[in-house]
């Protein structure tokens, strides 16, 4: 078996997120949730308000002998727009900010190195605006979210914005994408 890490990134909405990063190779779990708010245990209306201070996010269980922490941020940054502040297209709030939550010193220093990366190479547009802190308690959202795509991808919001952001990493990693079952 395999050594397990975590990452937690919040880019949105979670039901975006967590189709991308499940279809990878050596991803084990998506895992949607909230983090970084104030309100303990949560549920998605107190997050839908923006009041509690939370972002929806999603924790991925990942082998790094299989997929670099690194990667996973790269396809994170193609998979969202991370230079507008407090939103995802027309999803608007705090709780769709863009932000990693670093586990340890080491994930806060790859961060800090490829955001260098980013603005040297004027890989965007715009500035980043993804906020970056060390790990906050991460609460698991309600089961209906989870895997939501894979249960719904024939709702709208899923076609319209889920659906995109799936292809475009399934084409720009293609070498990454888990075999068809």
């Amino acid at each position: 078996m395999s050594i397990e890490a975590v990452a937690i990134l919040a880019g949105g909405c979670f039901w975006c997120l967590e189709p991308v990063f499940s279809q990878l190779q050596g991803v084990r779990q998506v895992v949607s949730g909230y983090i970084g708010g104030r309100v303990a245990n949560p549920v998605y209306e107190e997050v839908c308000t923006g009041q509690t201070g939370h972002a929806e996010a999603i924790k991925i269980v990942f082998e790094p002998d299989v997929i670099s922490y690194e990667v996973l941020l790269e396809i994170f940054f193609l998979a969202h727009d991370p230079t507008t502040l407090n939103r995802q297209g027309h999803d608007v709030g705090t709780q769709y900010r863009s932000a990693v939550f670093c586990q340890n010193e080491e994930q806060w220093q790859v961060v800090g190195r490829l955001l260098a990366r980013f603005k040297q190479e004027k890989a965007f547009m715009a500035s980043i605006v993804t906020e970056v802190v060390m790990g906050r308690e991460f609460y698991p959202a309600e089961d209906y979210h989870q895997q939501y795509y894979a249960q719904h991808p024939n709702q709208p919001y899923c076609l319209a914005v889920a659906a995109p952001k799936v292809a475009k990493i399934r084409e720009k990693y293609a070498g990454r994408i888990k075999p068809q079952a």
